[in-house]
């Protein structure tokens, strides 16, 4: 998206649009500082749909030949609503149904289900976490330091 001086915004292609109806699409391009042939590219969107040429376009692809099958996603959701696997977990159990799938995509796939946190799956708020007893194996085994800054120095170090 443009910002609202730049020339080539959609009024300013409107212009441009105006302006090469009677004269040269090289000269017109020339006063208003862009290429021949940007300036060729909106004139062509013009003429073939008119006023809704000039407008922007997704850059995004219509479809994608690597999109994740539907029965993936389902067993994705299943997966997570009712067993509240991790994204890797799930990834690693497609992959022993030899289905290669990346953590990310899996993950936001979860994003897009609205599973994304493990909260929104079950309003309760309970988890499938047992706390653990954390327990030193001899005296000195584990050791808490307080850390403190000492001195006048400002977050993320000074010069």
């Amino acid at each position: 998206m443009s910002h609202a001086n730049a020339p080539l915004s959609l009024e300013g292609r409107r212009r441009l649009v105006e302006r090469c109806k009677t004269r040269p699409i090289a000269h017109v391009a020339a006063e208003m500082g862009i290429s021949r042939a940007c300036a060729s590219k909106w004139v062509n969107r013009w003429r073939r749909p008119g006023d809704a040429g000039l407008r922007d376009r997704s850059s995004s692809p219509h479809r994608s030949s690597n999109a994740t099958p539907a029965w993936v996603i389902e067993r994705i959701e299943t997966w997570r609503r009712e067993h509240k696997r991790s994204a890797q977990r799930i990834t690693d159990e497609l992959d022993e149904l030899e289905v290669t799938i990346n953590r990310r995509t899996v993950s936001r796939h979860l994003t897009r289900l609205g599973l994304a946190q493990r909260r929104f799956i079950d309003p309760g708020g309970d988890n499938n976490r047992k706390p653990g007893k954390i327990s030193a194996h001899w005296l000195g085994h584990m050791v808490h330091l307080d850390v403190k800054k000492v001195g006048r120095i400002p977050d993320g170090g000074g010069w």
